[in-house]
């Protein structure tokens, strides 16, 4: 394991040297430096407060492979902000999301096998998948339509809606259905960032893909509609004391 600090640094430098090979080879410009450092910070800001609420000093290995995968997704949105005042290198920017893609298939097996598996790693791994998603839905959106954004912005708008109705915030159950369909959206939409198949069939098939997504996040609002007056948490006495035990994490 490596410190939080280490591993943040190490990120920061690989999203640096990214964004100079980008520009050396592609020649992306200074709206990719801002947007691509901008999402580094912020990933990087977000990890450590991840962190620290979960009481945890270290990254293990699996969530050192989510953290490649996000900085990839960073230097991706960096393409993506290029690709709207140059004209963008559409293969190397599906290339980063391939690569991305692929190590998503390898932490969740790293964790396993190591016997890490933590409710921040899971988080961690299921908000890199949410940000590539976004940042690949916004480069395709301009040659499918608009529509296509209801794909990025699903899991955000989720979460926003839990500022106003609290029962969404509840714990949900695992699934194994709901890391089944964020998979499916990214690689529609780097298929579909591809170009490599007509306008139409590419439509249709991110209309199926956001299908699927309306039909995972209505399940799971569902649920939680269903269980919004449960108890969220069992109690246990314990030499006197009330400790709480929470609902298992998603």
């Amino acid at each position: 394991m490596i410190t939080i600090r280490y591993c943040l640094a190490g990120g920061m430098g690989a999203l640096v040297t990214l964004l100079a090979a980008l520009e050396a080879t592609v020649g992306t410009g200074l709206s990719a430096w801002v947007v691509g450092l901008a999402c580094g910070v912020l990933v990087n800001a977000a990890v450590a407060r991840g962190l620290v609420a979960s009481g945890a000093s270290t990254l293990g290995s699996a969530d050192l492979v989510t953290l490649s995968r996000a900085t990839l997704a960073c230097a991706v949105a960096a393409m993506v902000a290029d690709s709207f005042s140059h004209q963008s290198s559409g293969p190397t920017l599906v290339s980063l999301a391939v690569i991305a893609l692929l190590l998503d298939a390898v932490d969740g097996r790293i964790a396993r096998r190591s016997g890490t598996c933590s409710a921040f790693g899971a988080r961690f791994d299921g908000e890199a998948d949410a940000f590539l998603i976004l940042v690949l839905s916004v480069y395709v959106a301009p040659s499918i339509g608009t529509w296509v954004l209801a794909i990025g912005a699903a899991r955000y708008v989720f979460g926003m809606a839990g500022w106003g109705l609290p029962w969404l915030c509840g714990q949900l159950p695992p699934r194994y259905w709901r890391k089944v369909v964020a998979a499916v959206q990214g690689v529609v939409l780097t298929w579909a960032a591809a170009g490599i198949a007509p306008g139409g069939v590419v439509a249709l098939g991110l209309a199926v893909a956001l299908a699927l997504l309306t039909e995972s996040f209505g399940r799971d609002v569902l649920w939680l509609w269903s269980h919004r007056h449960a108890e969220r948490e069992e109690t246990v006495t314990l030499t006197g004391a009330t400790i709480p035990v929470p609902w298992p994490t998603p």
